[in-house]
């Protein structure tokens, strides 16, 4: 496998990182759609554009940067077994990569993890390793493993093979929909929104981009507006994939080229998936609606723009979903 096209595992990735994952993960991921709906663009008052990544395989945009990850291993890594940590999406699409690649994948999962989740981490043959709620927890539980195992760690952001792969959603949501004024992705630890980024203003330097975030895993805002990275809280969302917080690696890439993190509670959220479920028949998790979310929240900011949004993954516990709706009717 061609390691040596992929950035160097301390070095943030750049455009032409974009492009050659691109052409690196071709073979396995899908070119997922870009949707829009009338409805909805009448309730923003913009232009919308749905990159619907909860279309890729492994229902989330996670597959992207896994499986650029994973195949940019040479053959001796990866015979080693890959190492991750992940509430889900990632965890899912890493054990897939990995199976993919022929090699054995071990998952460090938060206990909390939804079921979902789990089951698609073991339907794809991986093993998990649960740890508490929280970044310490998961990093600690993810070095005892890596010292066991003698695994290769693939992070789920705070790497540039990952960062890379993620951006590709990014450029074929604007070959699609070219003359985009902004595109508006989730945060969490940052590798989307870092990957988006780095792809949009390598196509178009113009682009204005913005992140996302629940304000109950607010610490992206935070870090960026007050230009250190916080670390060390719990959050408290029901958007499961985005309670992460920024890496040393995403974070001055963020704030170098994210014009603004936007926040929306969980209620917004939850109205927003309801909303993407009910006009574009389109099943999506919290996570995946929160940039929706953004928009509706902020009508003014993008008054008449033509607005790319990342919808990062439709992995949702049909059950919780349930409670959510008859919490939260329209």
């Amino acid at each position: 496998m061609n390691a040596q096209t992929s950035p160097t595992p301390d070095a943030a990735p750049g455009y032409t990182d974009v492009l050659a994952a691109a052409a690196r993960i071709a073979p396995h991921a899908h070119a997922t759609p870009v949707l829009t709906s009338r409805a909805i663009d009448e309730l923003a008052g913009c232009r919308l554009y749905f990159k619907c990544e909860n279309l890729q395989r492994g229902g989330a945009f996670k597959f992207r940067g896994a499986c650029n990850a994973v195949f940019s291993l040479s053959d001796e890594d990866a015979a080693r077994g890959i190492v991750t940590q992940s509430s889900g999406n990632h965890g899912g699409a890493l054990a897939l990569a990995a199976r993919l690649r022929g090699a054995h994948a071990t998952v460090v999962a938060p206990h909390d993890t939804p079921k979902v989740k789990l089951a698609a981490i073991r339907a794809y043959g991986a093993d998990i390793v649960f740890c508490e709620p929280g970044q310490a927890s998961r990093d600690e539980v993810t070095a005892q493993v890596l010292a066991r195992t003698g695994g290769v760690l693939v992070h789920p952001f705070n790497d540039p093979r990952v960062i890379a792969g993620q951006g590709t959603a990014t450029l074929e949501l604007m070959a699609a929909a070219p003359g985009l004024d902004a595109v508006i992705a989730p945060v969490s630890g940052g590798g989307l929104l870092s990957g988006t980024a780095i792809a949009a203003q390598g196509a178009d330097p113009a682009i204005a981009v913005y992140g996302a975030e629940p304000l109950g895993a607010r610490d992206a805002h935070d870090s960026l507006a007050q230009g250190r990275r916080i670390t060390g809280r719990v959050a408290d969302t029901v958007c499961d994939g985005l309670r992460a917080e920024l890496g040393t690696l995403t974070f001055p890439i963020l704030r170098s080229r994210v014009r603004e993190v936007l926040l929306v509670d969980d209620a917004q959220a939850i109205a927003a998936m309801r909303l993407i479920w009910e006009r574009m028949k389109l099943v999506v998790e919290p996570s995946a609606a929160v940039p929706l979310a953004a928009v509706l929240a902020n009508r003014d900011a993008f008054a008449n723009a033509n607005v790319g949004l990342i919808v990062s993954g439709g992995n949702v516990d049909l059950d919780l979903a349930a409670q959510w709706f008859a919490a939260k009717p329209s």
